[in-house]
């Protein structure tokens, strides 16, 4: 089944549902089902060819999941961009994934670099056209005719270059296929959020990453899909969408809950018909999650999993969500999905008993085909079959699985190892601290010695020789900060991570290490 006909689908089936709610505005799903075939006839007209790179460039717009569905149909391949990209960001981008369409909108526009792929389009009338070659909706225009049939493809062909953050270096384009896109689509409505077609989806975080995947499912039940805004995160006007729209699902990264909770508005607003509020992409703390379960309910689902594997590793469920310490089950990330493999693996390959730390191993139908033109890292993180995370984890005699932290990030000191995430959930309980980030920092002893970077909640202040006090209060002496830092703020990638490469440079510059 060729991707792009969970749109196709929807909109035969239920033609006047809306499929879109932007700015107050629905737009159904026969308008977006016959706007998205008048795109695709026209990257077929331009003579695109199978398996060709298109690339997205846009702010949260329905336009975005329409013209990801065209690509598809189309046959093309969907290069999704974050639009907080820099014009060199983009140039790389476009360079890495050889893109010959570009769709963007006036921002995008003016945030272009130096390279240009053959066919650039606007979809803002009232943008910059000089800098375009066309306006969307003129080319949708200009190529009506009846539903158009989806190119035919194959489970294994190429749908959707993901590319990794880059937090550790240049981006890599994990190459993701039809059959993988669909996979993950069943799985999502299976365990993750269990939505109908009369309920209301919305899209708070960018739809060039999870929301984007979760747009998929939404579609594929033919949800209506409530887009936040275009101008970034508002938790205010989230919370009079979410009362206005009876919104039962999203996705949002922990960043994003921890600002809806802390938000004045919260206590003003319904917010009884949320049922699951997915996150992932970064750790959620204890407190943090305790704070939000206080607050909107039983209606968290956990989920991890990686660009080459998207949103499709484990799950801890709402059920499995509690805001009273217990098994420890809570402090997991979940249990493995549907028709996915899960293993804890050492260095060599050998696989680890429960208890044991190694790195977290994932293999299924998810899984990445490889990385865009890069067979030797291809070969490294599929070796044996199985996605080398790189994150460090282990597993107990349930099944439930545990992230310790990032294998590159874990800190060896004085031949111990020390996970940075155990001693930021830690600094996190203390009330002054409102962000932490725990790294390792050369020491002529110890090798590495463990240092903290922390952010003070707004109104306080922190005293580095108290908190490190308090840390030695909940952890062993080796894993306790040896030194604070205290900054008004914590560098983050333009997925919303916070950039640990970033943090780690100064301490180590000139020392050769590869941070």
């Amino acid at each position: 089944m060729n991707t792009g006909d969970l749109l196709t689908n929807a909109a035969r089936s239920y033609p006047e549902h809306a499929a879109f709610v932007f700015l107050d505005a629905p737009r159904t799903y026969r308008e977006s089902g016959t706007r998205a075939d008048g795109f695709a006839r026209a990257l077929l007209a331009r003579g695109l060819h199978r398996g060709d790179r298109v690339a997205i460039y846009l702010r949260n717009c329905p336009e975005y999941l329409e013209v990801a569905f065209a690509i598809l149909k189309a046959g093309g391949v969907v290069v999704p961009l974050n639009a907080k990209f820099t014009p060199d960001e983009v140039d790389w981008h476009l360079t890495d994934s050889g893109a010959t369409v570009l769709l963007t909108d006036p921002e995008g526009l003016t945030s272009l670099g130096s390279v240009r792929p053959g066919w650039v389009v606007c979809h803002d009338r009232h943008g910059m056209l000089g800098a375009a070659d066309d306006l969307l909706d003129d080319v949708i225009d200009a190529h009506p005719g009846d539903a158009f049939g989806s190119v035919p493809v194959d489970p294994d062909d190429l749908a959707w270059l993901a590319y990794s953050s880059g937090t550790t270096g240049r981006p890599k384009g994990a190459m993701l296929t039809h059959g993988g896109l669909i996979y993950q689509c069943l799985t999502t409505l299976a365990d993750v959020e269990r939505m109908e077609q009369h309920q209301v989806g919305m899209h708070a975080a960018p739809l060039s990453h999870g929301s984007g995947h979760n747009g998929l499912a939404f579609t594929m039940k033919a949800c209506t899909q409530v887009i936040h805004q275009p101008w970034g995160f508002d938790p205010a006007l989230l919370l009079e969408q979410v009362e206005r729209y009876r919104v039962a699902a999203m996705f949002l990264v922990p960043t994003q809950i921890k600002l809806i909770v802390e938000h004045p508005d919260l206590v003003k607003r319904d917010t009884s018909s949320l049922q699951w509020v997915c996150y992932g992409g970064a750790p959620m703390y204890r407190e943090d999650q305790k704070r939000a379960l206080r607050a909107l309910g039983p209606v968290l689902v956990q989920i991890f999993g990686q660009a080459e594997s998207p949103m499709s590793g484990t799950v801890l469920t709402r059920e499995e969500h509690c805001i009273d310490d217990g098994s420890g089950r809570e402090r997991s990330v979940g249990r493995v999905r549907a028709g996915m493999e899960l293993r804890i693996l050492d260095a060599d390959g050998t696989e680890l008993p429960p208890g044991a730390a190694g790195e977290i191993c994932l293999r299924g139908p998810t899984l990445m085909a490889g990385y865009w033109q890069r067979p030797e890292a291809t070969a490294e993180t599929l070796a044996g079959g199985w996605l080398h995370t790189g994150d460090v984890g282990m597993l107990d005699e349930h099944g439930y699985l545990f992230i310790l932290d990032r294998l590159k990030d874990m800190i060896i000191s004085g031949g111990l190892n020390v996970y940075p995430h155990e001693v930021e959930d830690v600094l996190l309980t203390h009330p002054a601290v409102a962000e932490a980030c725990v790294i390792g920092v050369p020491d002529e002893k110890w090798g590495e010695a463990v240092r903290a970077v922390v952010v003070a909640t707004p109104g306080t202040s922190i005293d580095p020789a108290e908190l490190i006090a308090f840390s030695g209060q909940h952890l062993a002496g080796y894993k306790k900060p040896k030194a604070v830092d205290v900054v008004d703020a914590l560098p983050r990638t333009a997925y919303g991570k916070v950039a640990k490469r970033e943090v780690r440079a100064p301490y180590w510059a000139g020392l050769g290490r590869t941070i």
